[in-house]
């Protein structure tokens, strides 16, 4: 088990940033699956405190990730709805004794579950990403060293620390360690493919990502924000805004956000299959490091630990629900 553990203190942070006093204990809400989100009540205002994953923070370009993210939401602030976090004091991240935190001001509307998305809010979402793509973020001049290709991954390393600890997940892997060595196949060849091509985007535009009020969306959560080929964020955008609950597609969703993209870009060009083939890649990249949460190798408390081990189960299922979904992707993106 690592040490590093999440070391909250809203009175110091409120006292520091000038927050007004709080006027009730802050309320865990639910926020992603990496940080934790908490709203607080204060003499001010009220506001979203989000405490960056400790695990995550000691990682060696992690402060400057977090930092140029929401540099770049508030440029995209400039041309779309988007809420970057606040600016206090001179900065938008605050370390309150090596606890890392953004400060949000809280906004009054909801999110969309995903079988309430309609086709007009997928359209409508389209145009969102492609006047994200359209953005110039030349001026924050922001480092593409750090830019990876899929890496290689061995799972059976994590099989068999998984069978050593009589992990939950076992089965579910073993049985699908074929696919995984091909579908990480699949990721590196056409990661190479795409690499030379690249815009700055939100790079994680689910809508548990989007605040909708008085029927328009405001895009949050911008700390995976960085460089991504488009047509790659483009279909993985538009499986978030067309799945429903079951992880089910709907053809007709998925063109509207398909069309309200191609509303801003004109016609689109793309080997379509290698575009679906990197599809597989993000969800192998959550796939090992939810097993790390759930192997203990990269995890803060047991409340992760648990997070981990269910998304390991959850992704297992959704690559296999993806790799199900390409053949119709492909006709309908082709068509």
């Amino acid at each position: 088990m690592n040490d590093t553990q999440y070391n909250l203190n809203f009175e110091k942070l409120c006292s520091e940033l000038k927050l007004g006093e709080l006027l009730s204990s802050p309320k865990p809400i639910s926020g992603g699956l990496l940080h934790r989100m908490y709203a607080i009540e204060t003499t001010q205002a009220n506001y979203a405190v989000k405490a960056l994953n400790p695990q995550i923070m000691i990682r060696p370009t992690a402060v400057q990730n977090y930092i140029d993210s929401e540099r770049i939401a508030t440029v995209a602030a400039e041309h779309i709805h988007a809420q970057p976090a606040k600016r206090l004091m001179g900065a938008s991240m605050h370390n309150i004794d090596n606890q890392f935190y953004f400060i949000f001001d809280w906004i009054e509307g909801q999110r969309l579950e995903q079988d309430e998305v309609t086709i007009n809010n997928s359209s409508l979402m389209g145009t969102i990403l492609a006047d994200i793509h359209k953005t110039d973020f030349t001026q924050l001049e922001l480092d593409r060293s750090q830019e990876t290709n899929s890496k290689k991954i061995d799972w059976m390393f994590y099989l068999n620390k998984g069978k050593n600890e009589n992990s939950e997940w076992i089965e579910i892997l073993d049985s699908n360690m074929d696919k995984l060595y091909e579908w990480s196949t699949k990721a590196k060849s056409s990661s190479s493919m795409l690499a030379s091509d690249k815009v700055i985007s939100h790079r994680d535009l689910e809508p548990k990502n989007v605040m909708w009020r008085q029927g328009k969306p405001i895009v949050i959560d911008w700390e995976s924000a960085g460089y991504i080929n488009p047509m790659h964020d483009l279909v993985e955008t538009a499986v978030y805004w067309s799945v429903d609950s079951s992880e089910n597609i709907n053809k007709e969703k998925f063109l509207a956000f398909i069309g309200g993209y191609k509303k801003r870009v004109g016609s689109l060009t793309a080997n379509w299959e290698v575009v679906l083939d990197h599809g597989f890649a993000g969800k192998l990249d959550w796939l090992e490091y939810s097993l790390k949460r759930s192997l203990w190798i990269e995890c803060t408390d047991i409340e992760e630990q648990l997070v981990g081990t269910t998304q390991v189960i959850w992704t297992l299922e959704a690559l296999e629900q993806y790799e199900n979904m390409i053949s119709d992707m492909k006709n309908w993106l082709n068509s």
